[in-house]
């Protein structure tokens, strides 16, 4: 038996986190540097990293890089500027308004070099003509609040960007462009993440407004006007688009797969329950608790302790006015369903150290989470109904704080069962 199950579910989600930290995965996939002029450019919490790894190989470069207030890193050559995340800000679009101009004087033979991680969606910003960043700080508001999938999230983005979708690759034509990629979303679609801004996208400015109306967020007056008059997203096929090669070289299943081989090594049973899940935090939460409450009970004293290992990237449709996020809120969830179940813990933490807009990773809990709780005075039904759980995990001290991992590979969870002790 593992003797401290928080502990060892805090090790397996470092380990997920060390194998997508660029400076571990990204050389393998730099080619030798060019020898004509070669340009960096990129956004997203990983990417001043990304370009820490690329000076490491290819020495000082040319570029701009926009990550997240407090992701910086030491480059010397590429330029890092740090703006806000997950709502764009001033610094993010005068810092985008200077990575178009650089990549627009790009020629032939030039090489661009983007560096995109998730976090690029809100980073990347320069809306369309007619909406103010104060509008688009309140549109971005009201999707994260709205429970909308993120591929839905960044289809509204999308067209409401002069960068996005394939506009920061168009801008570079005709310099041959190279985008590395560290995945955050379910399944991969590299035009999805980020934005894709250095991918071609299908879809239409309807297909945005369809999205706002399906999951009832609220636009200021002028986005509907934008949305009417069309977009510049790139549709694929476009011939600025025929030199742009874009390559995901990071993504949620090698995490996972490096914490089940550790967790195979301490002689656990893993089940990958998949990489891309999706849905309401609370109710995957559910499902979740049913099943491992179901496996616990087709388990003998003896048997191996079995791990439920999931990845993907949930949702929460805000209804309270607490302080939550995905992965906060699938505890509680998860810690309400069990109901002090004897032998199953739980971590549920964010790859990229952020969950929601709070400076925490996620939480941890076990059979005695609802005991301590009442301990504390604290609700935890209460909390769930006002999506208030990193207020409830801060007052349990059950909170995984990372700080900034430099990485993101989306959600990372997992779930540890004991079998029923004999005698």
């Amino acid at each position: 038996m593992i003797d401290r199950p928080d502990l060892f579910l805090r090790h397996l989600f470092d380990r997920a986190v060390e194998v997508a930290d660029p400076m571990r995965s990204l050389r393998e996939f730099l080619p030798e540097k060019p020898k004509g002029r070669v340009i960096v450019v990129g956004a997203g919490k990983a990417s001043a990293r990304m370009a820490e790894a690329v000076e490491a190989v290819w020495g000082p470069c040319e570029g701009l890089v926009i990550t997240r207030y407090g992701y910086a890193r030491p480059c010397h050559g590429i330029e890092i500027v740090e703006a806000a995340h997950p709502v764009p800000d001033q610094a993010g679009l005068e810092a985008t308004a200077r990575m178009l101009s650089l990549v627009e004087g790009a020629g032939e033979g030039d090489f661009v070099l983007a560096l995109i991680s998730g976090g690029a969606s809100a980073l990347l910003v320069q809306p369309v003509a007619g909406v103010s960043l104060a509008e688009k700080q309140a549109v971005n508001q009201a999707l994260l609040a709205s429970g909308a999938p993120i591929d839905r999230m960044n289809t509204v983005r999308k067209h409401l960007s002069r960068v996005k979708g394939g506009q920061l690759a168009a801008a570079a034509w005709p310099a041959d462009l190279l985008a590395l990629i560290i995945s955050d979303v379910p399944g991969d679609d590299p035009a999805f993440i980020g934005s894709g801004p250095t991918v071609g996208d299908p879809s239409t400015p309807d297909d945005a407004l369809a999205v706002i109306d399906r999951w009832n967020v609220e636009v200021p007056a002028s986005v509907r006007k934008a949305l009417s008059h069309g977009s510049g997203v790139v549709q694929p096929g476009d011939p600025r688009l025929a030199g742009v090669s874009n390559v995901i070289y990071a993504a949620p299943r090698q995490s996972l797969e490096a914490a089940a081989a550790l967790a195979v090594q301490a002689g656990c049973e893993v089940r990958l329950l998949g990489d891309a899940l999706e849905g309401e935090a609370r109710v995957v939460a559910e499902a979740q608790a049913k099943e491992a409450l179901a496996l616990q009970a087709g388990m003998k004293p003896g048997d191996p302790q079995i791990l439920l290992l999931s990845g993907g990237e949930l949702t929460v449709t805000r209804r309270g006015d607490g302080i939550g996020g995905p992965n906060a809120e699938f505890c509680l969830s998860l810690a309400i369903a069990l109901d002090c179940a004897e032998g199953i813990h739980a971590l549920a933490c964010d790859t990229d150290g952020v969950d929601g807009a709070a400076e925490v990773a996620g939480a941890v809990i076990g059979p005695d989470t609802l005991k301590t709780a009442a301990e504390c005075k604290v609700d935890p039904q209460l909390a769930l109904e006002r999506n208030d759980a990193h207020s409830f995990f801060e007052a349990l001290d059950a909170q995984v704080v990372t700080g900034p991992t430099l990485t993101n590979v989306n959600d990372f969870r997992a779930i540890l069962i004991e079998p029923p002790r004999g005698g």
